[in-house]
């Protein structure tokens, strides 16, 4: 069977998570929540945030000081392009967008240096779905 979103979760550890709020009303932070209880190392990456879900925030994906596999987007379209800019930068393995998100150009130059793109997906939805 050839699913790559269950091989992208299987094979990932750490999510950095571009957009991640403290308030626990916003979709990003249930995500971060479910995601972080099922086992992922969460890294909040928001320069409005100091620390979200007990993890330190960065202001930028070239802060995080450690290997990220998977960057998770919750940003408008418009604003994915930098994203995968510093995704490339930072040699994560995966870029996804959440649910509701595309950027077609931002997609393929993803693609293009290497990564696994993911668009329009929520990560929880889809974990959950294949519940390894």
């Amino acid at each position: 069977m050839n699913d790559p979103i269950l091989e992208i979760l299987q094979n990932s550890k750490t999510i950095a998570i571009v957009g991640l709020s403290a308030n626990p009303s916003r979709a990003s932070h249930g995500v971060a929540a479910y995601m972080q209880a099922a086992g992922y190392r969460i890294i909040p990456v928001n320069p409005n945030e100091s620390e979200v879900l007990g993890e330190k925030s960065y202001a930028r994906l070239e802060d995080v000081p450690e290997k990220v596999d998977i960057v998770n987007i919750f940003r408008r379209s418009e604003d994915v392009p930098p994203v995968v800019e510093s995704a490339i930068r930072i040699a994560a393995r995966t870029v996804w967008m959440q649910l509701g998100i595309t950027n077609e150009s931002a997609a393929e130059k993803a693609r293009a240096a290497g990564l696994n793109v993911v668009e329009d997906k929520c990560i929880m939805v889809e974990r959950r779905r294949r519940k390894q």
